[in-house]
């Protein structure tokens, strides 16, 4: 019962942040003066008191209960930080019903949200459908989701909110961070403890998700859950490895090795795309943002680019752009890696994992040889890998500040709806619309009609989500395949020392980063030195890096670590 184009939707609610957004740039040049951002939160005690987290016992009290939902128990269990999955057939006529009566009063409700694609008809059927199942009447303010960072700045900086706006976690960058604490109400009398009991669906978001709906000492986000043992893959064309009887790499070298082999410039046929994501994963480097923070085994606080497996990685993965194993296309970063995967033009890629779904399906009746599958990911000498787990949310609503008790309500109703579990009613609608208009039923699955395909596009299930998923009813393998990837990657996982803490930099610092993206990607193409990284890393630690260190150490002390 998983929508025709999508997979994990807790976890991949959407299009991947690099695939639309390209970078944190898009919201960089909002932070940099292109569009007006907040001058009101960029200092002074008020601005102060936004900054830094909440975890642990203070945290604790902040929290809805937690009620697990008991509705389509999964037929693989989460396990090692991973999603659950669901493999079994669905009796699409005896679906669960998880909102058992309607909790919107029907007073109007704006909600802005990024979207990618064409937007469809305020009066469409999907949401006149599911207004009425829910209670609610929605005016969506679809924005362009490749461009959201630049009309959230300009609207978090203006004097009118809609009464809901969804943030994904890529857009917090420079004075956006603050902004919430700033324009966002706090949700503790709706949903602290047990008053979350009201929204069942709600309550059955992990806790741990809820953590990182925590900004400014104040519960203001509704999370959409993911997984801990969330990485992005490193696929491979299995049919064609089986093919040509190639082995897959379990090491550094190995991989180089046979990337040699299997190229040929002359027919075309490149090894691989940008493997990036990958070699950061072969050889252990934390993730970017926050989660770049953790305190090593000697006791000191160390940044991403501190660690030597930093510059380790970004050397093997020059290495394979300098042997020309990498796609001509994807070294002058133009047009679809994807498509050249599909094509047999690359035999490996890495990206998120709703591709292991999409691309299986995208194939079936055009190629039906087609076979991909994931790599397990090594150390660098073939040993265990070091990966780091993901947030386990990046992406909220949150409610407008001022808002009247029945929109903060009314709101809260759609987002309970949305967060409906896999096997009910609710899940249905929300993410296939109404039988008959927007899919209709074969073979037991659902399919999407061209209606549908026009209007359940990603509006509602923006909202929230339940906890992470794989279900795939057209291809239930692939949910399987999927789980259990991430269950075997899980069990190398570490958090790192700022796991599960929604953190707000000061604003001072807050861009301080955002350099290394456009270096790295530079480097790895010949068009950078080494030593033109690593005086960056020193500019980092001389312009604000080190003081900043002094910042996250208090902080650390202050909360306890995340791992």
């Amino acid at each position: 019962m998983t929508p025709n184009s999508s997979t994990e939707r807790s976890v991949n609610p959407g299009p991947s942040r690099r695939t639309f957004l390209g970078s944190t740039a898009v919201a960089a040049v909002a932070v940099a003066g292109g569009v007006p951002l907040l001058s009101a939160c960029g200092g002074g005690s008020e601005s102060k008191d936004r900054e830094g987290t909440t975890s642990g016992k203070n945290a604790a009290k902040l929290l809805p209960t937690f009620v697990a939902s008991t509705f389509a128990r999964p037929d693989i269990s989460s396990k090692n930080g991973s999603a659950a999955g669901y493999t079994a057939k669905v009796d699409l006529s005896a679906l669960s019903t998880s909102v058992k009566s309607r909790l919107g009063t029907g007073a109007p409700l704006k909600v802005m949200s990024p979207l990618w694609g064409t937007a469809p008809k305020a009066d469409c059927a999907y949401y006149t459908q599911l207004d009425k199942a829910a209670g609610t009447r929605i005016t969506w303010q679809n924005q362009d989701g490749n461009t959201y960072g630049e009309k959230l700045g300009a609207v978090l900086a203006s004097s009118s909110i809609p009464d809901m706006v969804v943030v994904p976690s890529w857009e917090l960058v420079g004075k956006i961070s603050n902004a919430i604490t700033a324009k966002f109400t706090d949700l503790g009398p709706y949903l602290a403890g047990d008053k979350v009991k009201k929204y069942p669906n709600l309550a059955a978001i992990p806790s741990d998700s809820w953590r990182m709906g925590i900004f400014g000492g104040a519960l203001r986000g509704i999370p959409m859950p993911s997984a801990a043992a969330t990485f992005n893959p490193a696929y491979y064309r299995k049919d064609i490895f089986d093919k040509k009887g190639y082995d897959v790499p379990k090491s550094a070298t190995e991989f180089l090795s046979w990337a040699k082999e299997a190229t040929s410039a002359k027919a075309k046929v490149y090894a691989c795309a940008d493997m990036s994501w990958t070699g950061f994963n072969i050889f252990g480097v934390r993730p970017s943002g926050s989660l770049g923070w953790h305190i090593e085994d000697d006791g000191k606080l160390t940044y991403r680019v501190e660690q030597p497996e930093y510059l380790e990685a970004l050397e093997w993965t020059r290495k394979l752009f300098d042997a020309g194993v990498v796609h001509p296309d994807d070294k002058a970063r133009s047009g679809d890696a994807g498509q050249r995967f599909t094509a047999g033009q690359v035999l490996m890629f890495n990206m998120d994992m709703s591709q292991w779904y999409v691309k299986t399906a995208e194939q079936a009746k055009s190629n039906p040889d087609f076979e991909m599958a994931a790599m397990d990911l090594f150390g660098p000498d073939g040993g265990d890998p070091t990966l780091w787990a993901s947030q386990p949310a990046t992406i909220w609503s949150l409610i407008r500040k001022g808002a009247s008790k029945e929109t903060v309500e009314n709101a809260l109703a759609a987002a309970n709806f949305a967060a409906a579990p896999y096997g009910t009613k609710e899940f249905m609608l929300v993410n296939y619309g109404v039988e008959g208009t927007h899919y209709a039923v074969k073979d037991g699955t659902p399919v999407k009609s061209d209606q549908g395909n026009q209007e359940v596009i990603n509006a509602w299930v923006m909202l929230s989500a339940p906890a992470p998923y794989f279900a795939h009813p057209d291809y239930p393998d692939i949910a399987r395949k999927q789980v259990e990837w991430e269950q075997r990657q899980g069990s190398f996982m570490k958090n790192t020392s700022t796991y599960g803490m929604n953190i707000v930099e000061p604003t001072r610092w807050a861009n301080l980063s955002s350099q290394f993206e456009q270096l790295e990607i530079d480097y790895v193409r010949g068009n950078k030195k080494l030593s033109d990284v690593q005086q960056a890393v020193s500019t980092w630690k001389s312009s604000g890096g080190d003081k900043l260190r002094d910042w996250y150490k208090k902080l650390i002390d202050k909360n306890g670590s995340g791992n």
